[in-house]
C-alpha cells in the first residue's frame, strides 16, 4: 500500500451504476483513499433502489487496488451531518483534500406539482448540505497549497423537474463562489455537468433517443464523468478554477 496518498470524500457513491462509484474507483487506482457516504432511504425510494452489497463490494474494490476506504451512512438534509462527517473521516483516514459532490435529491415535478416540503427537500440536500460541506471543508483544510480540490456534479435539467434543476442552480453559484473565497486557501472548485448519463435510470428508448441526439452518438457512462473529476483533482488539474464544466460530448 502507498503511503501519504490523499484523502478524498466522496458523496453519494452507493449504486455500483453510479457517477459517485465510478468517480471512487478511478480515484483510488490515480492513487488517492476514499471516503464515501450514501443514504439507502433516498435510494429505496427510487425505481432502480440499491443493494446494501453494492456500497460493500465497491469498498472491496478500492482496497484491491491500494486504497484506505471508510465507508459511512448520511443523512445530508440534517444540518450537523457535514460536522461529524468530517470529524469521522479524519478519525479513520486523516485530513480530506479533495472534496467531490455526487449526492443529489430527485424526484420529478414541474412548475404546478412541486409541493413546498419536496421543493425544501430538494434545497436542504442539493444546495444546503453541499454549501456546508464545501464551507467545513474551507475551514479544515490544511494541505500544501495549491493542493485542495473540490468538485461538484451538476444539471441544467429544469423544465418538468423544478426543484432540482432550481437546486443544482444553486449547487452550481455556491461551488462557484468557492472558487473565489476559497483560493487564498489553497483550493480549486469546479462544477461538472455530465448530461444525460447511464446510470440505470434510462429505459431503452431513452437510450436510443439521447444517443442519437448525441454528436458523439452515444449517452455518457458513469467513467466519462469519474475521468475528468480525476483530472481536476489531480496536480495537472490544479490550474482550473472557477469553471462549469460539460462532460456530455458535445451534446449541450
Amino acid at each position: 500500500m502507498e503511503k501519504n496518498r490523499s484523502v478524498a470524500l466522496i458523496t453519494g457513491a452507493s449504486r455500483a451504476a453510479g457517477i459517485g462509484s465510478a468517480i471512487a474507483e478511478t480515484l483510488a487506482r490515480a492513487g488517492w483513499d476514499v471516503a464515501l457516504t450514501y443514504w439507502r432511504p433516498y435510494d429505496a425510494e427510487m425505481p432502480w433502489g440499491s443493494a446494501p452489497e453494492e456500497v460493500e463490494a465497491l469498498c472491496e474494490r478500492l482496497r484491491s487496488v491500494g486504497a484506505r476506504v471508510f465507508a459511512v451512512e448520511a443523512d445530508l438534509a440534517n444540518t450537523e451531518a457535514p460536522a461529524w462527517l468530517f470529524d469521522a473521516v479524519e478519525r479513520e483516514l486523516g485530513g480530506v483534500a479533495a472534496l467531490v459532490l455526487s449526492h443529489c435529491h430527485d424526484v420529478e415535478s414541474d412548475l404546478f406539482t412541486t409541493t413546498v416540503e419536496s421543493f425544501d427537500r430538494h434545497f436542504a440536500i442539493n444546495a444546503r448540505a453541499s454549501w456546508l460541506l464545501v464551507r467545513e471543508f474551507g475551514l479544515r483544510f490544511a494541505g500544501p497549497k495549491g493542493a485542495g480540490r473540490i468538485v461538484a456534479l451538476t444539471s441544467d435539467h429544469t423544465a418538468g423537474n423544478l426543484p432540482y434543476g432550481a437546486s443544482k442552480g444553486a449547487l452550481d453559484r455556491i461551488v462557484l463562489a468557492a472558487a473565489k473565497e476559497l483560493g487564498p486557501r489553497g483550493i480549486a472548485a469546479n462544477v461538472v455537468n455530465p448530461g444525460a448519463t447511464d446510470t440505470g435510470w434510462m429505459t431503452p428508448a431513452q437510450l436510443a433517443e439521447f444517443g442519437q441526439a448525441a454528436p458523439l452518438g452515444r449517452v455518457g457512462l458513469p467513467q466519462d464523468a469519474a475521468r475528468l473529476v480525476a483530472f481536476l483533482c489531480s496536480p495537472d488539474g490544479g490550474w482550473i478554477n472557477g469553471q462549469l464544466l460539460h462532460s456530455d460530448g458535445g451534446a449541450a
